[in-house]
């Protein structure tokens, strides 16, 4: 049976733990809420409304990528592509290629940052993995000038976030809707979180700060995050809605692929 990513690959492990999952989601929430092409993302209304179900919907599609055979992750990539394609033609104009470029490289740029954050650094064969596994997915949705090597990848990175991040009125709105939607106290979790992972340059324009007290907190976690005691603390990180969404990042999720919904 041929799958998209290799049963052994660095990129399922990552993506099947809940706990890695999870700040890759508070991560991308920051990348977001600066993207230049937000406003394509609020155009359907879908996203002020339900800020972290979008968020989740985007991480249970890659999710769902990374573990399916090949042909039913690129049925599940045509999908998406045939999704954002409807949108366009309700708008009456194309979302740019750099847009779609961002967004896959936000998801390898956490997987990476993330992993080495709290598991252990990779080795360069397992960042080329990861990078590779991305670039196939932008080949499929026919994203030009996605980068094919980790070299390549790093200079498009740097050039994304130098380019293509702003603070804008969709920033403040969208954080607005964060805090909302969480509540003061996870709110202020996942700001920590995003303190933690973030890059420089978007803790700079987010006005995050440079100290985060997870790094503390980590080790003490670790021993629990097997446990009951450590399933309780990553559900209760998020409203009691998506608790079920979380408990289910453990490990590989159901072969079948979920309702996919316009971004």
């Amino acid at each position: 049976m041929e799958y998209f990513v290799k049963p052994d690959s660095v990129v399922r492990r990552i993506w099947s733990k809940a706990d890695t999952v999870l700040f890759i989601f508070a991560g991308s929430a920051a990348e977001f809420a600066l993207n230049k092409a937000v406003d394509w993302l609020y155009f359907t209304g879908k996203l002020p409304a339900d800020p972290l179900g979008r968020l989740f919907s985007t991480v249970e599609y890659a999710r769902r990528i990374v573990f399916a055979e090949r042909a039913a992750a690129e049925h599940a990539i045509d999908t998406i592509v045939g999704i954002h394609a409807a949108v366009e033609a309700k708008r009456g104009m194309r979302i740019p290629d750099w847009a779609y470029r961002d967004v896959l490289f936000m998801l390898t740029a956490y997987s990476i940052s993330v992993f080495e954050a709290i598991e252990r650094p990779l080795t360069a064969a397992e960042k080329e993995e990861i990078v590779d596994v991305f670039y196939r997915m932008g080949a499929r949705m026919g994203i030009p000038e996605v980068p094919a090597t980790y070299a390549a990848w790093q200079q498009a990175r740097q050039a994304h976030l130098e380019n293509d991040l702003v603070v804008s009125s969709y920033t403040t709105d969208l954080y607005r809707q964060y805090r909302r939607h969480l509540g003061a106290f996870r709110y202020g979790l996942v700001l920590q979180a995003q303190q933690f992972v973030v890059p420089p340059r978007v803790r700079e324009l987010l006005h995050l700060g440079r100290w985060s007290w997870l790094p503390l907190a980590l080790p003490v976690y670790r021993p629990t995050q097997h446990l009951a005691l450590g399933r309780w603390a990553r559900a209760s990180l998020m409203p009691l809605k998506y608790r079920a969404q979380i408990l289910a990042l453990d490990g590989q999720p159901a072969v079948a692929a979920p309702a996919l919904q316009a971004q």
